[in-house]
C-alpha cells in the first residue's frame, strides 16, 4: 500500500527542486553587480530581523543569546563578504591565450579563453551546532549564492522553525531587491533530503555533520546515474602536541587556553582540539585537575546529549583510559567538563578506540615520556580538520620536534596552528577548513572563507569564439573590467 503523505512529500519535494532550478537558470544569467546587490540585501534584512530569529534560535537551541548573536554577526559578515568577491569577479578565475602559430607543440595553438561558470542547483544539509553559520543563510549558501546557483536547503531537525523563519527573511528581501522566486527554498525531513540528493536537477551538495550520515550521503551522490560533487564535513579530533619546553615554563597559560577550547559552545565544535599530546610529570596535567572551568549548561538538544553520554561512556570504559577530571556531572544533563587520561603508548597500541571524536565538552589527555613518539602517532592519524603545535621558537628541543610533525601534519590536517587554539573559525581569504578524510569527502576544498566559492563553480573553455558571442569576462578590452590572466 502507499503511504499517501511520502507520496505528498516526495511531489513537495520534487517541485522544490524544480523551483530552485527555475530560479538557478535566472540567477545564473543576471548581471554580477546584481548578484552581488542582492546578497548585501539578504545579510542587511537578517541582522534587522535579529531580535526575532534569535529568540526563535535560543527556544529550539538551547544556545545562549550572545552566542546567537555573535553567530548571526558572523552569517552575515560572510554574506557581504562574499557579496564583494561576486563584484570583484577574480574568482571567475579568468585566462586569456591568444592565437600561436609558433606554439612549441607541432601545431599552432587557438584562440581559447577559459573561465568559471556556476555550476547549477545546490543542496545544502544544515549543520545543527550553528543554527545560522552553517545553516539557511550559512556559509554554503552564501558561496553558492555568490558563484551563481540558487540553493536548496535541507533543514536540520534541531532548528525548524529557525530555518523557516531565515528561509522567509531571505525570501522577502531577495525578491525585494529583483531576484528570483525561490532563490533560496527549504525542505525537511531526512528522506526529504535523500529524494532531493537523488534528483538530476541537483548539481551539487554540502554537508555538515556525522561520519556515518555524511558517508551514505556521500555515497548516495557518487552511486546517481550523473554523479554529483559531495562536500561533506564529518569527524576530526583535531590533535594538539605540546612540546616539553613550552610544556615546563607556560603550564598555566597552556592548561587554560586548552579547557577554554574544548569548553567553548560546550565543545560542539567540528575544531575542538579533542585530542592533548603533553610530556608525563608535566605541570599541565595538575593545572588541568584542578583549574575552573566554566559552570555546565545545556546541550544543543537531546540527540546530542544522548550521543556524548554514549562516546563519553564508551571511551571511559577502555581498560587504558583514567579520568583525569570529571565526576558524577560527566554524563549529566546538563553535562560537567571531563578530561580522560592515557598514555602515547596506549594510543599507538589501540589509535581506532582513542582517536575518536567526542562531540561535547570531553577531551583526552595523552601522555609521552619520550618527544620520538609524537612523530609516530601523528603518522597513525586520520585525515582533520586541524592539527597544534605548542612549542617554545627559543627552544632547540621545541623547534626540532615541530621540524619533524609540520610535514606529518601537512599531509594529515588542512589547518596547522602554532600557539594557538583551533576554535574560533575566522572567515577569510586564506582560511582553510577542510582536510583528508574523513575529516572531509574533498580534501581540496574549503568549507569556510572566499575560497569556498569553488566548490560551486566548473570550469568551461571557449576555443575560437568570435567576440561578439563570449561571456562578458572573456572578450577583449575587459568590459567588465574583472581580472584577466592573457597569455600572447
Amino acid at each position: 500500500m502507499t503511504d499517501d503523505r511520502s507520496d505528498v512529500a516526495a511531489a513537495t519535494t520534487r517541485e522544490a527542486v524544480a523551483a530552485v532550478a527555475a530560479a538557478s537558470a535566472t540567477w545564473a544569467a543576471g548581471p554580477y553587480a546584481d548578484r552581488a546587490r542582492v546578497i548585501r540585501a539578504i545579510a542587511d534584512a537578517l541582522d534587522s530581523a535579529a531580535d526575532d530569529l534569535i529568540t526563535t534560535a535560543r527556544e529550539e537551541t538551547r544556545l545562549p543569546e550572545a552566542r546567537l548573536a555573535g553567530e548571526l554577526k558572523r552569517t552575515t559578515f560572510q554574506l557581504r563578504l562574499f557579496a564583494d568577491v561576486a563584484e570583484d569577479g577574480a574568482f571567475l578565475d579568468v585566462r586569456i591565450d591568444r592565437p600561436d602559430a609558433d606554439w612549441p607543440m607541432g601545431a599552432p595553438r587557438p584562440d581559447l579563453r577559459r573561465m568559471l561558470v556556476p555550476i547549477g542547483p545546490v543542496l545544502v544539509f544544515a549543520a545543527s551546532n550553528f543554527p545560522f553559520a552553517f545553516s539557511v543563510a550559512g556559509g554554503d549558501t552564501a558561496a553558492a549564492l555568490a558563484a551563481g546557483n540558487a540553493v536548496l536547503v535541507k533543514a536540520h531537525s534541531g532548528h525548524p522553525r529557525l530555518s523557516d523563519a531565515t528561509a522567509a527573511v531571505i525570501s522577502s528581501a531577495a525578491r525585494s531587491a529583483g531576484a528570483p522566486d525561490d532563490l533560496v527554498r527549504v525542505i525537511h525531513g531526512t528522506e526529504n533530503g535523500v529524494a532531493a540528493l537523488r534528483d538530476p536537477a541537483i548539481k551539487a551538495a554540502s554537508f555538515t555533520g556525522s561520519i556515518a550520515g555524511g558517508r551514505a550521503l556521500f555515497d548516495i551522490a557518487n552511486a546517481r546515474p550523473e554523479p554529483i560533487p559531495f562536500y561533506g564535513e564529518l569527524g576530526s579530533v583535531n590533535p594538539a602536541f605540546v612540546a616539553p619546553t613550552a610544556a615546563s615554563r607556560r603550564a598555566d597559560e597552556i592548561a587554560q587556553g586548552y579547557l577554554g577550547s574544548i569548553t567553548g559552545s560546550r565543545g560542539q565544535l567540528c575544531t575542538k582540539p579533542g585530542l592533548l599530546l603533553v610530556p608525563a610529570e608535566s605541570p599541565v596535567l595538575a593545572t588541568l585537575r584542578d583549574a575552573e572551568v566554566p559552570d555546565s549548561a545545556p546541550l544543543l538538544n537531546d540527540r546530542i546529549q544522548q550521543g556524548f553520554v554514549e562516546g563519553l561512556t564508551s571511551m571511559s570504559e577502555h581498560h587504558a583510559v583514567s579520568v583525569l577530571r570529571g565526576g558524577s556531572d560527566s554524563i549529566a544533563d546538563p553535562p560537567g567538563t571531563t578530561l580522560l587520561f592515557t598514555t602515547v603508548d596506549e594510543v599507538l597500541n589501540d589509535p581506532d578506540a582513542l582517536i575518536t571524536e567526542v562531540f561535547g565538552p570531553a577531551g583526552l589527555v595523552v601522555s609521552y615520556e619520550d618527544p620520538e613518539k609524537l612523530p609516530e602517532l601523528a603518522r597513525v592519524l586520520d585525515g582533520q580538520l586541524t592539527a597544534t603545535i605548542v612549542a617554545d621558537e627559543d627552544a632547540a628541543g621545541d623547534i626540532a620536534l615541530a621540524r619533524t610533525l609540520v610535514p606529518i601534519l601537512t599531509e594529515k590536517a588542512g589547518r596547522i596552528l602554532w600557539n594557538q587554539w583551533p576554535t574560533g573559525v575566522s572567515v577569510t581569504h586564506a582560511q582553510q577548513h577542510g582536510g583528508p578524510y574523513p575529516a572531509t569527502t574533498a580534501p581540496t576544498t574549503t568549507a569556510v572563507g572566499t575560497a569556498s566559492i569553488t566548490r560551486f563553480l566548473r570550469p568551461v573553455s571557449f576555443q575560437n569564439f568570435p567576440g561578439a558571442l563570449l561571456p562578458d569576462a572573456l572578450r577583449d578590452g575587459n568590459p567588465l573590467g574583472f581580472p584577466q590572466q592573457i597569455d600572447g
